[in-house]
């Protein structure tokens, strides 16, 4: 309806008209076609659409990381979709620098494969992780050894397990890991001209920020690209009961490590006598030998159990176990 005037817009282009202001040649149609400069480098293979359904697939996988890795990095891992483009896969590799964690996934039953990108802080927080340690990245950066690979795999392993989950509304993928590049000249997987789909992901790690590029070739999503659209994606969407969600927290907690400790006894003694414990010195405790001890599952007491050895470690066999309800 915006090319309908009003009775007042017409009454002013008359007078404009008469008085001259306005020329008639103006408004005539010349019959010439506006003409839209098509790049045949780069192809519009993925429409809005198509990476706005790839954004809203990679926030269903950021949850599922956000859920699953804490249990291997025992830290809080918070992961947002930045956004997503079409480039070819040369401008890919050409912002990639060395070295760099590449993770080549086989996306069977569809064709080809996919890149994962992951930023080296983040690889180096893992590995640090993994080891024990506090999670800081290091300052310089500098190749990873073959042991670092080994852990960075363990990780991209699970990554490339949950990738399945969030694909199930378009297409049944069984994703396997098959090697990890640490330089990008030898990941490619496609033409230098062929068209990909970036998706952009923020992955913060404790206090430790860094981005994770997906990177989706169009010859890999060519079969099934017609059933990249929300409206397709959100019909064929399988809702998952809560027993399902329940299943998927006990497994994450299971896989957490906790403290446990066993109390032989308590006693309370002067700062001077311990200032002036010797060796061979001997504490008195309010417990007696025939007691059982009592063992703390963190600061919660859990069960009891007797002293003894297994090997040549000392250990403990549980006698009571202590429910809340009791």
């Amino acid at each position: 309806m915006s090319d309908v005037l009003s009775q007042s817009e017409i009454d002013n282009l008359l007078a404009a008209l008469s008085s001259g202001e306005l020329d008639a040649e103006e408004f005539k149609d010349t019959g010439e076609k506006q003409v839209k400069n098509y790049d045949f480098q780069r192809p519009s293979k993925f429409s809005k659409e198509h990476l706005r359904t790839l954004e809203n697939i990679f926030e269903h996988f950021g949850r599922l990381l956000s859920t699953n890795l804490p249990a291997y990095l025992r830290k809080n891992v918070a992961i947002e979709v930045m956004n997503s483009e079409a480039v070819i896969y040369q401008e890919f590799t050409n912002s990639l620098s060395n070295p760099v964690l590449l993770g080549i996934i086989d996306f069977s039953p569809l064709e080809g494969s996919i890149v994962i990108e992951l930023a080296q802080n983040l690889g180096y927080t893992a590995v640090d992780r993994m080891l024990g340690g506090e999670g800081v990245p290091l300052e310089k950066s500098r190749d990873f050894t073959e042991i670092e690979l080994v852990i960075i795999e363990r990780i991209f392993t699970v990554i490339t397990n949950l990738l399945a989950e969030p694909w199930a509304n378009v297409v049944k993928i069984t994703p396997r890991l098959t090697r990890i590049e640490t330089n990008s000249q030898f990941a490619q997987i496609i033409s230098p001209s062929d068209m990909a789909a970036i998706v952009t992901m923020n992955v913060k790690i404790g206090t430790v920020e860094g981005m994770m590029n997906v990177c989706i070739p169009y010859n890999c999503l060519e079969t099934v690209i017609d059933k990249l659209n929300t409206k397709f994606w959100y019909s064929s969407m399988q809702t998952m009961d809560d027993k399902n969600y329940q299943d998927v927290i006990e497994v994450a907690i299971a896989k957490a490590r906790i403290p446990i400790r066993a109390v032989l006894g308590k006693s309370t003694i002067s700062l001077n006598d311990l200032l002036n414990m010797q060796k061979g010195d001997i504490i008195k405790l309010n417990s007696k030998v025939e007691d059982e001890l009592n063992i703390y599952v963190g600061n919660i007491k859990k069960f009891t159990a007797l002293p003894g050895s297994s090997s040549d470690s000392y250990a403990v066999k549980i006698s009571t176990i202590l429910r809340e309800e009791e």
